[in-house]
């Protein structure tokens, strides 16, 4: 959730535009609620016009206020400014009912999303863009500047969502059930939900492989590496084999709105640059690449948000089930006190690290960066074993391929990684190489990049082992789930009569 958030943050610092959009989306998810629970109940098509027509001239007065000085400036907020209206927001979304904002406002979201991508999409198919960057590059031994290590396991890691993902696996089981108005409706929420994410990401690198590589390295390589100035970034990707001039580079930045694109990595304005220009080749203009910079950059944030409100509610339910177990009036979710100490709780976490992120560039989610795609798909793989174990259960025993094969593929990329991450000599890529390395400098007084004094460098030692307890206590959790599911698995697979058990069906009482 801080990793998703710091994306958010990063995309509307300094973005009256951004800004002023995203906020308007909250009131206009409040209407939709409650004209559907109270004004016109069961009037979907009537709100969906409504709520469309609501965002689209909320995107357009973000324009003209970004525009006017006064304005702009009133709408214009730090990444710290930011980073408390995110933790406010997440916590009044995760204790209000679902009906009043979460709902309205994700599904309003999920318009924007899904129209930009068909957008892109289309905008790809008339422009027949060419494709800039190589199929293989050099870097693909793990030596680039972007990220370290052999294209096996960590190509296989790094797509967060658009193959698989541990967090939609969660989401999925915990708030989405509880959405379904029947379950036949399931398969086509949960699949296709997948296969638009996936044709997201099919877009994403579609959009990222147009720009120029020369452009691309500069925009995504860290300062430490390529240097902080314009002529220092140039020189450096130029060296690698992708031509770029400091001139090159400075009017990128001036036709999408910006004063400078080095060192923006993260993703999303990689992708907004990549729609930008494609969009732009599709509605050619003055002042039309910065526009459709910005409005991708709000497209981003805005999705994005949508997950961060979501996995708020869903580690308020997890946190009160934990502490039910030693508290057993906390796992009542309709209690308002249970309610509010759980979210409470889970905001504070992600919310720490967000903040501690934004303030120190070494600190805080920056520190779990390299876990992030490592925990998500160990979170996928996990869920795979789970579902597994119930086909055998069920006495469906034909279809656990379906779940096994991507389990293990998983299981194996997943536990790779984190012993290469863990055990690895290159300090660019082990956990503990890396401690070791900074803790001889700091004993011989010396000061590595890109800490810049002895506090950074105890950060980076700290942070490494941070990180390698992290992924000791992951690798135990799979591990010990893959036993007990290996242990119910045959047990169940030897019993002819189903094993599993449902809770009985109790129906909901009337709103």
């Amino acid at each position: 959730l801080a990793v998703l958030a710091l994306i958010v943050v990063k995309a509307l610092a300094e973005s009256p535009w951004g800004i002023f959009t995203v906020m308007a989306t909250i009131p206009i998810a409040m209407f939709m609620g409650i004209y559907m629970r109270y004004i016109r109940p069961g009037r979907i098509g009537e709100i969906s016009v409504v709520g469309v027509l609501l965002l689209l001239g909320s995107i357009w007065l973000g324009g003209q206020i970004a525009a006017d000085p006064v304005w702009a400036k009133a709408f214009s907020f730090t990444g710290i400014q930011i980073t408390w209206m995110l933790v406010g927001y997440g916590f009044v979304a995760a204790v209000l009912p679902v009906w009043l904002i979460l709902a309205p406002r994700d599904y309003l979201s999920t318009f924007l999303k899904i129209g930009t991508i068909v957008a892109l999409a289309i905008g790809i198919l008339v422009t027949m863009p060419e494709l800039k960057m190589p199929a293989l590059t050099q870097f693909v031994d793990g030596t680039g500047p972007v990220w370290k290590g052999g294209l096996f396991p960590f190509l296989f890691i790094t797509i967060a969502c658009g193959a698989v993902s541990g967090f939609h696996a969660l989401i999925s089981s915990g708030t989405t059930p509880k959405l379904l108005d029947n379950e036949t409706n399931a398969r086509y929420i949960g699949y296709g939900g997948m296969l638009m994410e996936s044709f997201v990401a099919i877009m994403a690198i579609v959009a990222a492989s147009v720009i120029e590589p020369g452009v691309y390295f500069a925009m995504n390589s860290p300062p430490a590496v390529v240097g902080g100035d314009v002529v220092a970034v140039a020189q450096a990707v130029s060296n690698w084999g992708f031509a770029i001039t400091p001139e090159a580079l400075q009017a990128v930045a001036h036709d999408i709105g910006e004063t400078t694109i080095l060192a923006r990595a993260g993703g999303a304005p990689t992708l907004a640059v990549g729609i930008a220009q494609i969009l732009h080749s599709v509605l050619p203009g003055e002042n039309t690449m910065a526009f459709w910079y910005h409005f991708a950059i709000l497209f981003e944030a805005l999705f994005i948000l949508t997950a961060v409100d979501a996995g708020t509610r869903a580690g308020r339910f997890m946190l009160q089930d934990l502490l039910g177990t030693f508290v057993p009036a906390l796992k009542r979710t309709e209690s308002w006190t249970a309610n509010l100490i759980a979210t409470a709780g889970c905001v504070a976490m992600w919310g720490w690290l967000l903040y501690q992120g934004v303030i120190d560039p070494l600190g805080g989610i920056n520190t779990l960066w390299p876990l992030f795609g490592i925990s998500n798909q160990m979170l996928a793989g996990i869920a795979l074993m789970l579902g597994t174990v119930v086909l055998i259960k069920m006495k469906r025993q034909r279809y656990v391929w379906v779940t096994m094969l991507p389990a293990v593929w998983l299981l194996i990329c997943t536990t790779t990684a984190g012993f290469i991450k863990l055990f690895d000599a290159n300090p660019a890529i082990g956990f503990l190489s890396l401690a070791r390395k900074y803790s001889d400098a700091l004993a011989n007084g010396q000061i590595l990049a890109p800490a810049k004094d002895i506090t950074q460098m105890q950060h980076v030692i700290f942070n490494a082992y941070t990180n390698a307890t992290l992924t000791v206590l992951f690798l135990f959790v799979v591990f010990s789930i893959l036993f007990y599911a290996l242990k119910v698995g045959i047990a169940s697979w030897g019993k002819k009569e189903r094993t599993d058990k449902e809770s009985p069906f109790q129906a909901l009482p009337d709103a």
